[in-house]
């Protein structure tokens, strides 16, 4: 049998220099080594850039995208498609995608016409939820999967299910660098008299550096000669929100260690002979890092192949590289063992240049030249593998029968809506009616808002999400009577609070979204204010007897869970909420009527959400499977026989055996109806529960009684309600924020067509 064809065209997805990080580096770096290597191959970028301004890219850069602009995703696959690529060779770090770990990249994925190959820079042994869905969408649409070690092999099978004969190990590319005695770079250093210990790479508290200089007293007392070199820039993310803390940190403890003469911090991102520079004149490379799970490390693979004895912490890559004492391995978090593992080298010259020798033959394997011809053997298997089962599309998703565009955002509205207060309750037209006040509903479904977009969408309007995302936390703040532990609602636009404490409703909203706020919110301080609230405002919630509140309290406790899954009290309340569900449930359920209560009043698809996350966040089968059947009963009364979504009415409501009103429609119901079908979508994978969504959603846009969409496409704001002959002119908050939180929900479901396993949901 022939070997398979290299492909003509080669496109690489990811990041790309002049971006600062480690995936940048590697994805320049596999480009120029394929592109020399594949010299009658037609090579280019595709770069996901994180910041609004871009980056002055190289010319191997042909398209690039905004990391959290959803729609930029499907552009870039419309892109690649026209440019017909016969390989699409993807970089994949949870970290460097829009959406819920990453999951932005699959829309992406899944629309393009080419073989896919993902290199995997992170497997995880433990993912959450979100990162497990995500690979497991990730791994089965790709033709190939690369991992830089057998270690990322052993992962891929156990943890995800990945089909061996699927998976390529191909060790993290380095440059070809001589054997050379390190006295010629010290001496270009002007440190030919020093014994150097060298760590660099983007620096940040995950590395581990303190561990060192607190080992350097013990290591300085035996080889006073030491000097320690940390070379590299604080990480850029870091920099956005911590500043050089850490840094600074560092230098703070050198000088208590008194070891300040001894350590030099070289703060700038280096070039490729900069560093081996510094690389050339090192005598031991450290790598302390904190994590075991770290499946590769670029710097370990580039210090170890260039030749250098390496001391290191036994994370995954390290222990695999540096086995039969290839290098020395030392514990985490354990100076003492740094210390003596580092003397007992510096003891032992010749067993050092031993070392060297061994490590740098080994590393003729990983030049990149070797690495690039490894890389087009696994392009041409995909393209053979391509041709043998074409993938097919994603339950009729493909390019060329798509669903209707959705709006694209305007959250003008919303921020006109808004002062340093809060956002006010009701709207004159699109105009604030600063008599009416503010409200705690209104402002915690504008914080769940802010959040969400935060997390999930790159927007013009950015700037004004991230401020008013406080403004609206500043008021669930003051909200909450900490001597009660109950949220007050109403108030005044003279600031001053009209009740002691709200509505239970109110209230099970605003845990609602400090819950969420807590999991989610992008600015650590706004997680633990949230996180705050949702604790001192939970106790109360076992003495309310309204249950819609205790469905939005379900659906708070189930995000904050999320990030505190041993919260004792969280945990045996929505036991006990959803225990009261059911009950109602079996109460007043019927063969006609699979409804909680014996009247459908307002957010009625909310308990059947919160009973459907309390079922798969607890693994109760009987929630699930109520949450899911009042879900499609609610579904089957509030469709027309011509397909259109009608909720139920807010003049007379529904009760049982009575008549039902068909009027004032209010957004609320669209908005729940939309969150409730996406929740049911990602537990079960059927995909009736897309059309419904797109049913309800579809209702703001004009497909409902009249024919009219409240939605306003000039103002971004959204009508109060649909009336028996026309739309409400006034477009006050809720209906406004019932509109984009819809918005949000249906680009997560348009962007997220892989059904899940119900172990693997999430919501």
């Amino acid at each position: 049998m022939s070997a398979p064809t290299r492909p003509k065209g080669i496109a690489f997805l990811g990041n790309f220099v002049p971006r600062l990080c480690g995936i940048s580096t590697f994805t320049h770096d596999l480009y120029q080594a394929i592109n020399t290597a594949a010299k009658d191959s037609d090579c280019y970028v595709a770069a996901v850039t994180d910041t609004a301004e871009g980056y002055d890219y190289p010319e191997a850069v042909r398209l690039e995208f905004q990391e959290k602009d959803l729609r930029a995703y499907r552009r870039t696959a419309d892109s690649l498609n026209f440019s017909n690529a016969d390989v699409l060779c993807v970089q994949h770090e949870f970290g460097i995608y829009g959406g819920s770990a990453g999951s932005y990249v699959l829309s992406l994925l899944r629309e393009v016409r080419m073989p896919i190959v993902t290199t995997l820079h992170t497997i995880l042994e433990h993912p959450t939820p979100e990162q497990d869905a995500v690979m497991q969408s990730l791994t089965a649409l790709s033709e190939r999967i690369i991992v830089m070690s057998c270690k990322g092999r052993e992962l891929l099978q156990a943890v995800y299910g990945v089909d061996p004969v699927k998976i390529d190990v191909i060790a993290h590319g380095i440059p070809e660098v001589d054997f050379a005695s390190d006295r010629v770079y010290k001496e270009e250093l002007g440190i030919a008299d020093r014994k150097v210990l060298l760590t660099f790479g983007l620096i940040g508290p995950g590395k581990g550096i303190e561990h060192v200089i607190e080992a350097l007293p013990a290591i300085i007392e035996k080889h006073p000669d030491v000097v320690y070199v940390i070379l590299g820039a604080t990480h850029p993310k870091l920099i956005a929100s911590d500043g050089e803390r850490y840094r600074l940190s560092l230098i703070s403890l050198a000088e208590r260690y008194q070891v300040q003469k001894h350590v030099i911090f070289h703060n700038h991102y280096v070039s490729a002979d900069e560093l081996q520079d510094f690389l050339g004149a090192a005598d031991i490379y450290v790598t302390p890092y904190l994590d075991k799970s770290q499946i590769t490390s670029g710097t370990l693979a580039y210090a170890y192949g260039s030749g250098k004895v390496v001391v290191s912490t036994p994370y995954w890559h390290a222990e695999e590289l540096l086995a039969d004492g290839r290098g020395a391995l030392v514990p985490f978090k354990d100076p003492a063992a740094m210390s003596g593992a580092i003397i007992d080298l510096l003891d032992e010259p010749a067993r050092m240049e031993g070392m060297r020798q061994q490590a740098h033959a080994a590393g003729r394997m990983m030049i990149w030249s070797a690495v690039a011809e490894q890389y087009l053997q696994s392009f041409a298997r995909a393209c053979a593998d391509r041709r043998a089962t074409p993938r097919t599309a994603v339950a009729g998703w493909t390019l060329e029968k798509r669903p209707r565009p959705l709006p694209e955002r305007q959250f003008k509205h919303i921020a006109r809506m808004s002062d340093g207060t809060g956002i006010f309750q009701h709207a004159i037209y699109n105009v604030p009616n600063f008599q009416e006040g503010y409200c705690v509903d209104d402002n915690a479904r504008a914080f769940i808002l802010a959040v969400l977009m935060a997390e999930k969408e790159a927007a013009p309007s950015a700037p004004e999400v991230a401020s008013l995302t406080s403004v609206y936390l500043a008021f669930l703040a003051a909200a909450l009577d900490y001597e009660t532990g109950h949220f007050r609602n109403f108030m005044s636009f003279q600031r001053e609070w009209l009740e002691h404490a709200g509505s239970e409703d109110s209230h099970g909203r605003s845990l609602w979204a400090t819950g969420l706020g807590a999991a989610r919110a992008a600015d650590a301080h706004y997680r633990r204010l949230a996180a705050q609230l949702f604790r001192a405002g939970l106790p109360v919630v076992e003495s309310f007897s309204s249950p819609r509140a205790w469905a939005f309290a379900l659906i708070g406790m189930d995000q904050f869970l999320r990030c505190e899954p041993a919260y004792a009290p969280a945990q045996a309340l929505r036991l006990q909420l959803t225990d009261r569900l059911k009950k109602l449930w079996l109460a007043h359920s019927s063969a006609s009527w699979h409804w909680f209560e014996h009247s459908l009043t307002y957010e009625n698809a909310r308990f059947c959400e919160a009973m459907i996350r309390s079922g798969l966040r607890s693994n109760d089968t009987v929630a699930l499977e109520i949450g899911l059947k009042s879900l499609a009963w609610l579904a089957s009364i509030q469709t027309t026989p011509d397909g259109r979504f009608r909720p139920i009415g807010s003049n007379g409501f529904y009760e049982k055996e009575g008549t039902r009103a068909d009027f004032d429609q209010q957004p609320v119901e669209a908005q729940a109806m939309v969150a409730a079908c996406r929740v049911a979508w990602r537990a079960t994978g059927d995909r009736c529960w897309l059309e419904e969504a797109r049913r309800a959603f579809e209702w703001f846009l004009g497909r409902n009684d009249l024919g009219l969409p409240l939605y306003d496409f000039a103002s971004g704001g959204c009508a109060d309600g649909l009336h028996a002959d026309r739309v409400s002119h006034n477009q006050g908050a809720e209906s406004s924020l019932a509109f984009h939180l819809s918005l949000t929900d249906m680009n997560d479901l348009e962007f997220d067509q892989d059904p899940v396993e119900t172990k693997r949901t999430s919501l």
